[in-house]
């Protein structure tokens, strides 16, 4: 079957970076499939897995996407309904979360139970930035491996999910942070894999194959 990832486009997310990434993805292991950059409800309801970049402050990127009319209802039921693959990279993957201590108190998505919260700031600086390795628990049941490896970060919250069962991976910056989270088919990103080398390349590969 092919593959037709499509790449939220909401004007707050890397979309030629990501873009990018997943093409050569395709391109390079021959993979039967294509990559949409859209802001269209419509072209969710064929997609066979969905990206949602996010950069910038946490209310733009939930306002951003609300106000494209039914974007958010045919997103839910693409990731709650049908359950198929879904990624949300940085603030994308923060909005999967109930809500956000991000200026103020905003409610997100809610797919992922779970708050944004700030960095602690005592012996670090913020923003989170550059390399940092993303460290796997164990006994997790994910269909993505991912190897214990550096990966690029740009941040200043994180996700504190009420459940560590959705807990992928953490990352030491201060506190041991969500660096990936999962629920099933949904999956979330605090770093970017796009920025991220070779090990960014196979985690997008891995979720292609789901």
């Amino acid at each position: 079957m092919d593959k037709k990832i499509t790449i939220v486009d909401y004007g707050l997310g890397n979309i030629l970076s990501a873009k990018q990434s997943f093409l050569r993805i395709i391109n390079e292991n021959n993979i039967h499939g294509s990559v949409h950059v859209t802001n269209s409800p419509e072209s969710i309801v064929n997609a066979t897995h969905v990206v949602l970049p996010g950069q910038g402050a946490f209310k733009s990127c939930i306002d951003g996407l609300k106000k494209i009319d039914g974007m958010v209802d045919e997103l839910h039921n693409f990731a709650l309904n049908k359950k198929k693959p879904f990624l949300g990279i940085c603030v994308g993957m923060q909005l999967l979360a109930n809500e956000s201590e991000e200026n103020g108190l905003h409610k997100g998505l809610g797919w992922i139970r779970g708050k944004i919260k700030k960095l602690p700031s005592k012996n670090k600086k913020l923003p989170h930035m550059g390399w940092n390795t993303v460290k796997i628990k164990k006994n997790n049941n994910s269909e993505i491996k991912i190897p214990e490896e550096d990966f690029y970060f740009v941040h200043s919250y994180y996700f504190k999910c009420k459940h560590e069962k959705n807990v992928l991976a953490e990352t030491d910056y201060g506190i041991n942070f969500s660096s990936i989270v999962y629920k099933e088919n949904i999956y979330g990103v605090q770093f970017h894999p796009e920025k991220s080398s070779n090990q960014g390349l196979k985690f997008i590969k891995d979720f292609i194959s789901l």
